[in-house]
């Protein structure tokens, strides 16, 4: 396990970006960065990302961005990596590629999908805010059961796209799932990526304060209610053995879990939720906490 001495004190991102206050990305973004280091190359679709990084001409990070269509981070990533190799730099340079819920559970999967299918070196992060913020607070595969956006104004019907499954389903060496809240975690997860050969695959929640309804200063706080309440297990898949992460280690005993309203009733886009669909959302954490148990005891 890293402690916070292990961190590195070289900052990647240049202060005063266009990001929100509260930004749950953001750190994402810093966290990935420090563990990766310089010698990354990272691609980005359109997203609250290429906001991050400033108008034309001028970009927030210290390393290279290629800013590419909504629909092709997967294979943008693959045609830096064929270039890097055709130089002989795919050992020395990593390359990221850091998406939206948005440019990969809907507009990027067919690119994603055919990365991880030839086994492309590389990392693919998602920061998952749970709609496409960027462009309005409209709902994505990714948005939660309940949720308002400007296209569900009633809530959205049926739970959110289980992608960090879908892409354990393509067989790669390495699926992981992730929080800002979390940041040592975080941070050991992209060091030990970056040392895994093939396609590799993040899952990170990203709480936005704009989209979820909260105050900007309660980013870290909602991070650690969405994993203290079973809502966001973290967890490891390394070459098909599921390894459960020591934040979430506790929780496969129910006890130990906060109540799910904790998490819900502090965000204005769960104001609309019926009691039915909260008891919903119980059945539907014991159920994805009992597949966990069972996985992980098959396992031993």
């Amino acid at each position: 396990m890293v402690n916070v001495m292990d961190l590195p004190e070289e900052e990647y991102i240049y202060p005063g970006t266009r990001a929100c206050a509260g930004c749950g990305m953001a750190l994402i973004y810093r966290i990935a960065l420090k563990a990766l280091g310089s010698k990354t190359i990272v691609t980005v679709p359109a997203s609250c990302l290429t906001v991050l990084h400033g108008m034309q001409g001028f970009c927030s990070t210290k390393i290279s961005v290629y800013h590419t269509p909504f629909a092709t981070t997967g294979a943008s990533a693959s045609g830096i990596r064929a270039s890097l190799e055709d130089k002989g730099l795919d050992e020395e340079i990593c390359v990221l590629a850091f998406a939206g819920d948005g440019g990969t559970t809907d507009i990027g999967i067919q690119a994603l999908s055919g990365a991880a299918e030839r086994g492309t070196n590389f990392i693919f992060a998602c920061y998952d805010n749970e709609a496409y913020m960027n462009t309005g607070v409209q709902r994505s595969g990714s948005t939660p059961l309940g949720v308002r956006t400007t296209t569900t104004p009633e809530g959205k019907l049926g739970h959110k796209k289980n992608m960090p499954k879908i892409l354990e389903a393509h067989g790669i060496p390495y699926v992981t799932t992730g929080i800002s809240s979390y940041p040592l975690d975080l941070f050991e997860k992209f060091k030990k990526a970056r040392d895994i050969f093939g396609t590799k695959y993040f899952h990170i929640l990203s709480p936005c304060p704009p989209g979820w309804g909260y105050e900007p200063k309660d980013t870290i706080l909602i991070g650690r209610l969405a994993v203290q309440t079973g809502f966001w297990p973290l967890y490891e898949v390394i070459n098909g053995k599921f390894i459960l992460s020591k934040p979430s280690s506790k929780y496969l005993d129910p006890s130990k879990r906060k109540p799910i309203e904790e998490y819900l009733s502090v965000q204005k886009r769960f104001k609309t939720l019926s009691a039915q669909e909260i008891e919903i959302y119980k059945t539907y954490i014991n159920d994805m906490w009992q597949e966990i148990k069972k996985r992980i005891e098959s396992q031993e």
